[in-house]
């Protein structure tokens, strides 16, 4: 399925073939690097005028989310950033001056020489948010100029999920959807974060498959399942202990996998026997004839898959235990790498198990962790920065720009920065104004922009070269559709300027970013230059082949060389080698409730929006205007709250105002607020520090909190 590109080296100025416009392909990168869809894209004069679904492309098949089929405002968005600037004021003073590329690059590079020089490159931080195209250059441009500390917005995104699958089973599978006969959804809404998978799920519920879905809100996934666990946010742990339990009662646990290939199954039968069904049903409000029901149902289907959110789970104080808890299921009803059951595939490109391997971490890694300092977090985050792809812990950084221990942090080198990821904001905002040097590259001039020293202009996936790897086995190498607009240009290009003007263009194949594609691409035999001739993209040729139960050669990449339930590595560290549950630290039972009674649930997402992106574009922000709140009419009763009434939101770190919508979808006693909204900023209200020990994320989750009527 190729042929011959239209844009490969062309200007798009002007643009008169006659007769009707060609179609130009590429695709969409707002979501996450799992749901990316193909477009056909509509080009006139130089302008962009038209987006569709690609009908041939395996990840949307002609279709297109809101997201994209808002592509054209979000292109053309009035705050766009269009040059690269400097502020020549105070920070926040609004005097912002347009410069060229060079003088910008220049100032970048003398300001980080000059830092480098007197405080070490480890005072440098460079870090990337979103998208994810370009990290594993950001990382390497980190490194090269002596940094260890490149971090990016995983910090509090997928990693904990990945680190607890490496500390149990050394790795982790996906679900393997096409062949399973039972789906444990715990806490995803594809729905909204993954439309690219609604279809297949839908095909599923057709075939039988049963779904099963554990979440505290009725999500539009739960609205379809056989079986939906309302929990307590936060009990994850509780929940999957108590569905452990019933499997263990009733022996319809893996005998065979238990006996060989696990270690601490003795240790979690005697904590289990401490933790009856009522304990868990106290613990999560599910009812433990529900749990039993869910257990049976996933214990005896045959295969099952489990499948979980990047996050939702690792969001509270108990997160990574949590975690692993949710994660001792397959492997112990014998579900682990298995057709049907969770596969495990290797990673070949950003997070994608495309089949064609790369060089991904030889274009990541041009030193080794010895060759540099300590990265931030590394002191108080050691599993999480042992176990992850090496990057310094980004929740760690507001604290060691305070402390300036191990060593001082004074500038810091940001990609599609926001500083309101952060658990309270205000206080990561007052460390970042501390820094001697800020830069952020964006596609707009965001409320974090403002307080910048200087800003660069990054182009939209229509208006650069992208490499693209999907899990269905298939690969893009895009092209430009339009012009970059104004002077604005692809965070690759950014990229390789900065290290021509820090002197490392050696390091850089001296520019050429074909050259780097060929480097990274040569394990799978492919160049630049083939995979542009296949606009629309192309099947991998010879994909990696995985078996099935590879730890029956090999064992388990653990150090038991087992599926380790007692993980080795956690007790050696002093923390629990068990998943043990414990209550996060602002829980209604841990503490007395009454001035906050209420559980605040934040996070979540919305189909029209992707964390803080597309609140600027109409199409998208018309879908929802103003900051809803979601309470149950009964919490809302008790306190003289009605529809769309406007409420105070408040909890021990201070208030916002948001607007109340009544619905069934919560729980009672539990209020949800999504995020990315600039005004009002829900991360303002949880302590900068509310973070789990283990892998350093935030309880976004799992806060208590108060609402009342405004005057």
């Amino acid at each position: 399925m190729c042929c011959p590109p239209w844009n490969t080296d062309e200007e798009f100025e002007d643009d008169d073939r006659g007769g009707e416009m060609p179609i130009l392909k590429t695709f969409c990168s707002i979501c996450n690097p799992h749901s990316h869809c193909g477009i056909n894209a509509r080009v006139e004069n130089g302008r962009l005028i038209e987006v569709e679904g690609m009908l041939e492309h395996p990840a949307n098949e002609g279709t297109l989310c809101v997201k994209g089929a808002a592509s054209l405002q979000y292109v053309y968005a009035k705050n766009r950033l269009k040059y690269p600037m400097i502020q020549r004021g105070e920070r926040g003073s609004k005097n912002w001056e347009r410069i060229s590329w060079e003088e910008a690059l220049s100032v970048i590079a003398s300001r980080l020489i000059e830092i480098r020089d007197q405080y070490g490159p480890e005072s440098v931080i460079f870090f990337a948010g979103y998208p994810k195209w370009f990290r594993p250059f950001l990382q390497r441009l980190a490194h090269g100029f002596g940094s260890p500390n490149y971090a990016t917005e995983s910090s509090v995104c997928s990693s904990s999920p990945t680190v607890a699958g490496k500390l149990t089973y050394g790795y982790f599978g996906r679900p393997d959807l096409p062949k399973t006969r039972c789906l444990l959804n715990w806490s995803s809404n594809p729905f909204y974060t993954n439309s690219t998978l609604t279809r297949s799920l839908l095909d599923l519920r057709e075939k039988g498959v049963k779904f099963i879905s554990v979440d505290p809100r009725l999500s539009s996934f739960a609205e379809k399942a056989d079986l939906h666990l309302q929990l307590r946010p936060g009990t994850d742990g509780a929940l999957a202990l108590g569905m452990i339990r019933v499997l263990i009662e009733e022996k319809l646990y893996d005998r065979d996998f238990v006996e060989k290939w696990t270690l601490g199954f003795d240790e979690l039968v005697d904590y289990i026997e401490e933790h009856p069904l009522e304990w868990a049903e106290k613990m999560t409000g599910v009812q433990k004839e529900k749990i039993r029901e869910a257990a049976r149902l996933y214990g005896m289907t045959k295969p099952a898959a489990l499948m979980t959110s990047a996050s939702s789970t690792t969001h509270h104080l108990n997160g990574f235990q949590n975690h692993r808890a949710i994660l001792l299921l397959p492997g112990l009803t014998g579900n682990f790498d298995i057709p049907g059951g969770n596969w495990v595939e290797p990673i070949t490109y950003l997070y994608t198990t495309s089949g064609a391997p790369t060089n991904e971490e030889k274009i990541r890694l041009v030193k080794t962790l010895k060759e540099l300092p300590p990265r931030i977090g590394e002191d108080r985050f050691p599993i999480w920065c042992r176990y992850y792809t090496p990057e310094a812990h980004s929740m760690a950084i507001p604290f060691q720009i305070k402390s300036g221990k191990p060593y001082p942090l004074k500038a810091f080198i940001g990609f599609g920065l926001n500083y309101r990821m952060w658990p309270g904001s205000d206080f990561f905002k007052e460390s970042l104004l501390s820094l001697d040097f800020l830069v952020n590259t964006d596609l707009f001039f965001t409320d974090t922009c403002q307080w910048m020293d200087l800003v660069l202009p990054a182009a939209t996936s229509f208006e650069r070269t992208e490499l693209k790897h999907w899990n269905s086995k298939y690969l893009m190498l895009t092209s430009p559709v339009i012009n970059p607009v104004e002077k604005s240009r692809s965070d690759l290009e950014i990229i390789f300027d900065m290290a021509r003007h820090l002197g490392l263009e050696n390091l850089f194949w001296n520019g050429n970013v074909d050259a780097a594609i060929d480097e990274l691409m040569a394990p799978s035999n492919y160049t630049a230059e083939e995979l542009r001739k296949c606009p629309e993209g192309t099947y991998v040729r010879n994909p990696l082949k995985s078996g099935y139960k590879k730890y029956e050669k090999s064992g388990f990449p653990t150090p038991s060389g087992k599926m380790e339930i007692t993980s080795t590595i956690l007790r050696e560290a002093g923390f629990d080698a068990l998943p043990i549950y414990r209550e996060p630290r602002h829980s209604s039972l841990s503490k007395d409730p009454s001035n906050y009674p209420l559980i605040l649930n934040t996070g979540s997402r919305l189909p029209m929006f992707i964390h803080s992106e597309m609140h600027n574009v109409p199409w998208c922000e018309e879908l929802r205007k103003d900051p809803l709140l979601d309470m149950n009419p009964s919490d809302a009763s008790e306190r003289d709250i009605g529809p769309d009434d406007w409420v105070w939101l408040e909890t021990p770190r201070g208030k916002i105002r948001v607007k109340a919508n009544l619905t069934e979808t919560v729980l009672p006693g539990v209020v949800h607020m999504a995020h990315g909204l600039q005004e009002p900023d829900v991360n303002l209200l949880i302590e900068p520090d509310y973070l789990d020990p283990i892998s350093g994320f935030p309880g976004f989750k799992s806060l208590r909190c108060q609402v009342t009527k405004v005057d």
